[in-house]
């Protein structure tokens, strides 16, 4: 049944910026996230990380000329958010690690029942890359994600990761393996599944 009031957002954290010349795999499994999201009826938004002045920090604004506000803003105006990286010597891209250490903020904006910003928002994380470290980059950025609010759901974790030190990318395959398909399914229908959950029924706080 489609549920036309969820939303999600996206934030893509390849290393390259927009018309860099190469296409990005990150952005290619949003993608097809979004493409299963919009099965279920989500409205979708995206952004990639680079084309933006994310300054250094643990702030939620670091002053002038942090766009991170404005990227703040739009992960918390939706029911979903959706990480995406690439495993850079088996960790996450340093943009990545840039995004969550900006969350780090959230920590202390709770409101006075102790619910963070991101409370009742539900979190996917998708890595793509051609050496091993999914799993690895799954459990840093979940742990972070769930210490500043976010729900994780069931099945959370996508991954592709290719030969190692080949040279197909994501990006380069004709669709999605089946594995990779199935995969993404699950995981947006659980998100789906506990955002609507969420919605309808908050967080209480303490």
């Amino acid at each position: 049944m489609p549920d036309q009031g969820l939303t999600a957002h996206a934030l893509s954290c390849s290393l390259r910026r927009t018309g860099a010349g190469e296409p990005s795999s990150s952005e290619k499994m949003v993608e097809d996230i979004f493409a299963a999201l919009a099965r279920h009826g989500v409205a979708t938004g995206h952004d990639r990380v680079a084309d933006f002045d994310v300054k250094p920090g643990v702030g939620s604004d670091e002053g002038p000329g942090d766009d991170w506000p404005a990227l703040r803003r739009r992960v918390l105006a939706a029911d979903i958010f959706v990480l995406a990286l690439p495993i850079w010597m088996g960790q996450p891209s340093s943009i990545a690690k840039r995004v969550l250490e900006r969350m780090d903020a959230f920590l202390g904006e709770a409101d006075d029942r102790q619910r963070m910003p991101p409370l009742g928002k539900v979190a996917l994380v998708a890595v793509v890359g051609n050496e091993d470290g999914a799993h690895a980059c799954h459990a840093a950025c979940f742990q972070a994600l769930s210490d500043v609010g976010f729900t994780i759901p069931p099945n959370a974790g996508i991954y592709w990761v290719g030969e190692a030190m080949g040279r197909v990318n994501y990006v380069d395959l004709p669709e999605p393996p089946d594995n990779v398909a199935s995969a993404i399914e699950l995981a947006v229908s659980n998100a789906v599944a506990l955002a609507r959950a969420l919605k309808a029924h908050p967080y209480p706080g303490v």
